[in-house]
């Protein structure tokens, strides 16, 4: 007979007692947590009971955080349910900030999505002083720059009463990722539960795993030899530029050299280091193709070739792509191609495992996992005609070049009908390995190994929760498919001896470079904390107090803001009509990267120009920084192209353009900027400039240059040429053809302008 949990704020003869999980929550209670949990066994309700006994005790809010919206309305769903008499409440991206900040002040558990959460942090939107619990689900992922980890930072320093519990099935291979993930959240404890602990096997069920190694066709491997032939003159090429790497050198050796290359670009201490990026990226187009040739099969790669084509006939296509696509043995394995009508044999081995699947258990549940849509829409198609096999594509939101993502709707939509039945087999791409509420399953197949041991246990754990589970891997010999078989398995044996060690460590010095009385037991105090914050590393530095900038919304993933926060800067989010930063009344900064500065250009689009016009309008001393080291090398877009826009900013706009090296160099430019303007100015800082009211002829420019397609220039040559914006507007279009630096489509958009009816 099964036990429940019982607590006043949990719903009765609601949770199942398990006493792992109570073992883990009390684990949990004592200081801040990293759980380790095999998927399927409740890791959430976990969470829950900690958060229930943090409520009791000191009342307060929790934040329960997850990587997905499908998952956040599942975690939402489940503590509405759980615990009925708190206020639960549903954070995404398209609940307006003045909404989420009303509902934040009258709920109890706030479920969201991280990003969300930190751009309401920024713009000071809520805070987290009465937080006394927070979750941080799929907790692998606080590395890097990922919105966890500036949360966990804030949460430490805001709250009254932190504690943190982190839950993960995967939490990395080896002690260092793992010690990253402590550390970026501050957690001192690890509790970790595998399939060998007697308290865990009760509720475990039997997965059978099989590896079914399928032959590359001979046609194939024949278009992997011509292909070859391309790699091989291509690394000589890298060898006469000096950059010497071995034809059989990994993905990660070649990124390290891409890396090595950008370097140099940016130093300017190579000349050759440009043409070794761009050869470089022909090598990784064409082992992308090898791979999907021997892993995928003939139809995948005559998708991607298809691809590689349109972006070399296109006009912004990369210069390697064009070589590529004219390149004498590429094009002939394009005519290979066209011979090669066989499906590749893991399709019949698909057919085949599915089908029998579903034929000796028509109820059950199958999910085949595939790198590629491609190859998802591949294997769709060839189980639409087995007997007793509805299959489903089931993709991610991102749209691709002539393929379209599902939305959010849909993907629930597909979900639902999956666990109904209506479909019984879901061909997925990754979006189906983590943070969707998906139903246990009888079979997961994969249609090829993954190297990485987190999506691996992602992709198995679909299956084995509720009855005995059933895992194929299928593998092409010889392919790449072989080395990420065995990459995976042992990262995976690695992981799984790494956290057997882990097991009830109440800290991780051996694991991090700080030292021991680095790590308090109690809460930073706050005298402990205004010294921390004191030895905090100053961009600049500032005698007066609280040095801010206003920052656009748009910018908080670029890295800039979080260097500037930092840095002892008071960095406050918010929309703004132009610009990126303001950091006084009279200055505002627009940042571009040298991409998003070439691709404005290429585009025709006159975003640029109109967005540099409304900064120099509206600001006394207007600023762009281009941020990047290789303005001239990006694209095909010639040098002079490039320093006749700069020019024309410069003296068109009387807008002065600073380069910087990286986000570090912006953001210490813009720190300058703040103390030159507060600091030694004693200037304000204020969202909206205070320029002076323009004169008549600005106005008049101001008219005219409103129309797209014409620049200040322009606007000029059209003013002194017909003497006022009357006559401008009256002009017609041979008229306005004989103004210098107005062609066809420029009279023709003015008169369209001008003369074209109002619809709205």
């Amino acid at each position: 007979m099964k036990r429940y949990i019982s607590h006043p704020l949990i719903r009765k003869d609601t949770i199942e007692q398990r006493l792992y999980q109570l073992a883990l929550a009390s684990s949990a209670l004592k200081e801040s947590c990293l759980c380790v949990l095999p998927t399927g066994l409740g890791k959430t309700i976990v969470a829950l009971m900690v958060i229930a006994a943090r409520f009791t005790e000191y009342g307060g809010k929790a934040l329960i955080l997850s990587p997905t919206k499908p998952l956040v309305e599942q975690h939402s769903d489940f503590f509405g349910r759980a615990l009925p008499g708190c206020a639960v409440a549903t954070f995404t991206g398209s609940i307006s900030p003045e909404k989420r900040a009303e509902i934040w002040k009258n709920s109890q558990v706030i479920v969201s999505t991280p990003q969300v959460i930190e751009n309401d942090l920024r713009a000071r939107r809520i805070d987290l002083r009465d937080v006394v619990h927070i979750t941080f689900d799929e907790a692998h992922r606080a590395s890097g720059r990922y919105a966890y980890v500036y949360i966990a930072e804030r949460y430490l320093k805001d709250a009254e009463l932190p504690l943190v519990l982190g839950i993960t099935a995967s939490p990395g291979s080896n002690p260092e990722m793992i010690a990253e993930v402590c550390e970026n959240l501050h957690i001192k404890h690890i509790e970790v539960k595998d399939e060998t602990d007697p308290d865990v096997i009760p509720y475990l069920y039997a997965k059978e795993v099989e590896w079914v190694r399928v032959e590359v066709p001979a046609r194939i491997r024949a278009l992997k030899r011509q292909m070859e032939c391309v790699l091989s003159d291509r690394f000589s090429k890298l060898a006469e530029l000096d950059f010497i790497v071995v034809a059989s050198a990994s993905k990660r050796e070649l990124l390290d050299l891409q890396r090595k290359l950008h370097a140099q670009v940016i130093e300017k201490s190579n000349v050759n280091a440009f043409s070794g990026i761009s050869i470089l990226a022909e090598i990784f187009k064409v082992k992308h193709a090898i791979e999907l040739a021997e892993t995928q099969g003939a139809g995948a790669l005559e998708r991607y070739f298809d691809r590689l084509n349109t972006e070399a006939r296109s006009g912004s296509g990369s210069k390697a792509a064009k070589r590529l696509a004219i390149d004498r043995d590429m094009r002939a394995t394009m005519k290979m191609l066209a011979l090669c009508t066989e499906d590749h044999p893991k399709l019949d081995a698909v057919r085949r495992i599915v089908a029998d699947q579903l034929r000796d258990n028509p109820d059950s549940r199958a999910i085949v996992f595939t790198n590629f849509r491609d190859s998802a829409e591949m294997v769709v198609n060839a189980l639409e005609d087995i007997e007793g096999v509805s299959a489903v594509r089931f993709v991610g939101q991102a749209n691709k070049l002539n393929d379209k993502g599902l939305t959010q709707k849909q993907q629930v939509e597909i979900i639902a009908k999956f666990r109904l039945g209506e479909y019984n087999t879901l061909v997925a791409t990754s979006v189906a390995e983590e943070g969707l509420d998906i139903p246990s399953t009888d079979l997961v197949l994969f249609y090829e190994p993954v190297p990485s041991e987190i999506r691996t246990i992602q992709r198995k754990g679909r299956t084995g929760r509720k009855r005995a589970g059933r895992i194929v891997v299928l593998i092409a010999k010889g392919s790449r498919d072989e080395a990420s078989y065995w990459i995976s398995a042992r990262k995976e044996s690695k992981m799984l001896t790494t956290i057997s060690t882990m097991r009830g460590l109440t800290s991780v010095p051996q694991f991090t470079d700080q030292p021991e009385e680095q790590m308090p037991e109690e809460k930073i105090s706050e005298e402990q904390a205004s010294e921390e914050k004191g030895k905090q590393k100053m961009l600049v530095e500032f005698s007066g107090e609280n040095p801010a900038v206003y920052v656009d919304h748009r910018e908080i993933r670029s890295g800039v803001s979080k260097i500037l926060e930092d840095g002892g800067i008071n960095v406050i989010m918010q929309t703004l009509e132009v610009g990126d930063y303001v950091p006084s009344d009279r200055v505002c900064i627009e940042r571009k990267t040298t991409a998003d500065f070439i691709d404005s250009l290429i585009s025709g689009q006159r975003d640029l120009f109109r967005q540099i016009a409304d900064l120099a309008r509206t600001y006394e001393r207007p600023i762009l920084i281009i941020e990047g080291g290789d303005l001239y090398d990006l694209r095909q877009i010639h040098p002079n192209a490039v320093r006749g826009a700069i020019t024309s900013i410069a003296i068109d706009f009387s807008v002065p353009v600073i380069m910087s090296r990286d986000e570090e160099d912006t953001a210490a430019m813009i720190a300058a900027i703040v103390k030159r303007e507060q600091d030694d100015h004693g200037r304000e800082v204020a969202m909206h400039g205070k320029r002076s009211a323009m004169m008549l002829p600005e106005q008049q420019e101001y008219i005219v240059s409103a129309i797209s397609n014409i620049g200040p220039v322009v606007a000029r040559n059209l003013l002194k040429h017909f003497g006022s914006v009357e006559a401008v507007m009256q002009a017609s279009r041979e008229d306005l053809k004989a103004v210098e630096l107005v062609g066809p489509k420029t009279a023709d958009r003015i008169r369209e302008v001008v003369g074209g009816e109002y619809k709205r």
